[in-house]
């Protein structure tokens, strides 16, 4: 670069508006984004680690994403080459390809191509990228304002990490306003900048989350002066920052309310017909019909109306709705907005707004059902299921009633009472499917109880579903060797895995985890709650905490197929430890686990611990047995067949189980568990489930549950049977005669097992 050409460039970044001056050149000079950026996320890590794989940036404008780029850019080793997709062609693109081989070819450095505004490439520029991304010539980075799912060509986006970035908030705005009155070489830290608090709200609140909408209007209120402040800033270069003097007398601005409305006088409507703008606000009109919330109908509808949306496609949107979310609740709902369209198409704009609302309205207040969604029920069977035919009884007689006996048998219903009378329409391969289930909510809260009442006459011989869960069968045992035989038949008559599954979707969907969430199991062990964590929150973090050394070294060999950024980061201990394990600035979006306090000793402990590390805006999501409600033994039995003093004594011996002050385990119950939460700050949701499973009764189990050998344990008090419980309050011939019946009654035989899980979802008040 010669003198000429530095010297140009220097004018020119001297020259260039505030919004481009003021681009942060570092990580920490970044703003915003913490869902992506943070400390602990996926992408600061690999912008730290030098580690970055191909990755397209979406999002609105303004929001940070080329600033992104040029931070990665400061920071990364590697060669960058920044392309703008609207001004580069395919010539561009191979001549950026042919320095990136020289590059690595000459001098073992890896080279990154930003591409701005991908989206603007046509299928011809992004195929003449495609090779080189693939065989890692170039690391691509991408940045566009429209969804890359339907804008970016699917090889590209199938070989890069999505990130979206969301506009900023009011915060992050005041924080770099901040910056640029107080920077003196790119900003205006040279002058004595004074901005109204009135002033600095209006700028941030019309800004609209974007940057450079709220850089522009400070440099526009600073720079548009009347005469004497115009001559105090073109005076600012002479400032001298060394002499007090010079600082004293600064040059001074005052922007006042009024200033600042003359620099940013209305906000921009972020809309787009054929984008994701047009989508995204469509779909919040529909959800918030559906929610049943009237207010934000209308104004997302007035949004969409101001941006020049077609009123048309709002109505058929509604037509939808009225069919889909209101359904049979209101029949007459369809009626209403096939009106109110009608009369828009005969009035036309702007009193079609009136129509418009009427039909909005009526949806938001009408009762909501989604019993329609039947249909896809039976369209499903219909491609799955084996067609058994029409039944005989269904089919048309007129033509084959005597060749074949088509339709004998059929009731006609006119003629019976009510115009109904009881008998099946479906194929006799599918007798006793439901597809209709009524709500109850407007008109099917009044024909719910008719269609069941029929349904019950229809239905009479179906068999009532089976159990499922598993029950804590540990309780009351003491544990041999090796009973992986038992447990095996347990879990497979029971279907645990289905329980499991509802119990781990339970705890994350409470969780509210978002892409970019960063999450904390808390028992980790099994994974069972880890893995799902790692597919919800790609761009966010897993933190997996298992209690031994041999869990971890399980974990350890099934992560190591993902990349090293992809893998949770795993840590040995227990509740107790993780003060020590984590970093104290580190903050959880959630921390989940199951079974965590059940036999926690120190439960104000723990959650004071948990407390410690949750986000002021994150969750604790629990999922934990109640073992005090666990399944009781002597329920399983007829006890007509024990003496009635000897029945008395059993039941009190085995209810005195679960009151045992000193065990941890049994008591508390979930008053306790939310009254401790609540005493350390949080807000508490619970939910107790009573879970039904079928257990098969072996003869091992009855051999655990009667044992009297118990081994003492080292360091932990010894696990008794149930046996060994009832010692105190019946003699061993008793406890014998408790155990025929148990052998004669229940040996080989399969049970229901009820239990209670307690689902806790706790965030700071």
């Amino acid at each position: 670069m010669d003198l000429f050409t530095q010297a140009h460039e220097e004018r020119l970044q001297k020259e260039a508006p505030l919004a481009a001056r003021m681009r942060p050149r570092t990580l920490d000079e970044y703003v915003g984004q913490e869902h992506i950026v943070g400390r602990g996320r996926l992408l600061r890590r690999s912008i730290q680690a030098d580690q970055l794989g191909s990755l397209i940036f979406y999002g609105p404008p303004g929001t940070g994403k080329t600033t992104l780029a040029q931070v990665i850019a400061n920071s990364t080793r590697s060669h960058f080459i920044e392309l703008n997709a609207v001004l580069a062609g395919v010539k561009n693109i191979r001549e950026a390809i042919a320095e990136a081989q020289d590059r690595g070819r000459y001098h073992q450095q890896r080279t990154i191509l930003f591409v701005d505004e991908v989206h603007r490439f046509n299928k011809a520029q992004q195929d003449a990228l495609l090779p080189w991304v693939e065989n890692g010539t170039v690391i691509f980075i991408g940045a566009t304002t429209e969804n890359p799912y339907f804008e970016v060509n699917k090889a590209l986006v199938s070989r890069s990490r999505i990130f979206q970035l969301t506009p900023l908030t009011q915060m992050d705005l005041r924080q770099i306003v901040a910056q640029a009155l107080n920077d003196p070489e790119r900003g205006y830290g040279k002058l004595d900048v004074t901005i109204d608090d009135d002033a600095l709200a209006h700028l941030l609140n019309v800004a609209n989350g974007d940057a450079r909408a709220v850089l522009n209007a400070l440099e526009l209120a600073v720079e548009t002066t009347d005469d004497d402040r115009r001559e105090a800033i073109d005076g600012r270069e002479h400032v001298d920052d060394h002499h007090p003097s010079s600082i004293d007398h600064r040059p001074k601005t005052h922007i006042t309310l009024e200033v600042a409305e003359e620099s940013i006088q209305q906000r921009a409507v972020l809309y787009d017909k054929e984008g994701d703008y047009h989508f995204d606000h469509i779909s919040a009109f529909i959800k918030s019909l559906r929610g049943s919330d009237p207010d934000a109908a209308l104004y997302w509808m007035a949004k969409m109306l101001y941006a020049g949306e077609d009123p048309r496609f709002i109505f058929r949107r509604m037509i939808i709705v009225a069919g889909e979310d209101v359904g049979m609740a209101d029949p007459n709902a369809m009626r209403v907005v096939m009106a109110c369209a009608e009369a828009f198409d005969y009035i036309g704009m702007p009193e079609g707004r009136f129509p418009l609302a009427q039909a909005c309205l009526y949806l938001a207040t009408a009762p909501k059902s989604n019993s329609a969604f039947a249909l896809f029920d039976a369209l499903n069977i219909v491609e799955q299921e084996a067609d058994s035919g029409v039944p005989n009884h269904l089919r048309d007689s007129n033509r084959d009633k005597e060749g074949f006996g088509h339709g004998e048998g059929y009731l006609y219903p006119h003629a019976y009472r009510d115009h109904w009378v009881s008998q099946q329409y479906l194929p006799t391969s599918l007798q006793g499917k439901l597809f209709y289930q009524p709500s109850d909510q407007g008109y099917e809260a009044k024909i719910r109880v008719q269609v069941a009442r029929r349904r019950e006459e229809q239905l009479a011989a179906m068999l009532a579903g089976e159990g499922s869960g598993y029950g804590d069968l540990e309780m009351l045992t003491f544990s041999p060797k090796d009973r992986a035989k038992d447990q095996w038949l347990q879990r497979t008559i029971s279907n645990s895995g289905e329980q499991l599954g509802h119990l781990r979707d339970r705890v994350l969907d409470s969780a509210r985890l978002a892409r970019h969430s960063l999450v904390l199991d808390l028992r980790a062990g099994s994974g069972l709650i880890m893995w799902e964590a790692l597919r919800r929150v790609p761009e966010g973090g897993v933190y997996a905490l298992a209690r031994t050394a041999k869990e971890i070294g399980g974990l350890r060999q099934q992560v190591e197929r993902l990349s090293e950024l992809e893998r949770p980061l795993l840590l040995e201990g227990s509740v107790a430890d993780l003060p020590t394990l984590l970093d104290p600035e580190l903050r959880f979006d959630a921390v989940v686990g199951h079974n965590i306090l059940m036999s926690e000793p120190g439960k104000e402990g723990s959650i004071a611990i948990l407390a410690s590390v949750v986000a002021a805006s994150g969750a604790i999501s629990l999922a934990e047995r109640v073992p005090r409600h666990t399944q009781r033994l002597y329920r399983l039995l007829d006890l007509s067949k024990l003496e009635e003093d000897l029945r008395e004594r059993l039941q009190k011996a085995e209810e005195a189980i679960y009151t045992d002050t000193d065990d941890t385990l049994v008591n508390w119950d979930e008053e306790d568990l939310v009254a401790l939460f609540e005493e350390a700050g949080f807000v508490v949701e619970t939910s107790l489930e009573t879970e039904s499973s079928t257990i098969q009764i072996t003869q091992a189990l009855l051999a655990r549950w009667f044992t009297q050998t118990g081994v003492e344990k080292k360091g932990r008090k010894r696990k008794l049977s149930y046996a060994e419980r009832l010692q105190n309050t019946l003699s061993a011939e008793e406890i014998d005669l408790v155990r025929d019946q148990f052998e004669r009654q229940l040996a080989n035989q399969a049970v229901q097992w009820q239990s209670k899980t307690l689902y806790l979802t706790a965030k700071l008040g």
